[in-house]
């Protein structure tokens, strides 16, 4: 079913557009079978950041509540970008990655399927 507006020529810029970012990028993040998280989380990041920095910096601010966090092994997570998986490869930038404004970044751990084995 359509959406329609209320009024006539509803028109207006998006605030979330790349340009009102600086040099930064809104990306979100989501740890598949986990879902005490229950959607991906919005971060504002710098395509310049490695990989590893995103582990380190933000993933790790928004999911380490998790009482599975501590047990993940980095080398063995599944990486999907936009729904193409990524190589492991910490030391490159997310643009060197591909990461772009507004990018999906999902990841599977193997062997960890939330809290007991609920999906939670």
């Amino acid at each position: 079913m359509p959406v329609q507006a209320i009024q006539a020529n509803y028109e207006f810029e998006a605030r979330d557009q790349q340009k009102n970012y600086g040099d930064n990028i809104l990306i979100y993040v989501g740890w598949d079978h986990h879902t005490l998280f229950c959607a991906a989380h919005a971060l504002l990041v710098s395509p310049k950041q490695t990989l590893q920095d995103l582990i380190d910096q933000q993933i790790t601010g928004g999911f380490h509540q998790h009482p599975e966090f501590e047990q993940i092994d980095w080398a063995n997570v599944q990486f999907t970008l936009n729904r193409q998986r990524i190589a492991n490869d910490f030391s490159k930038t997310l643009e060197e990655l591909g990461f772009d404004h507004k990018s999906l970044l999902r990841f599977v751990t193997p062997n960890l399927n939330g809290y007991n084995g609920s999906h939670v």
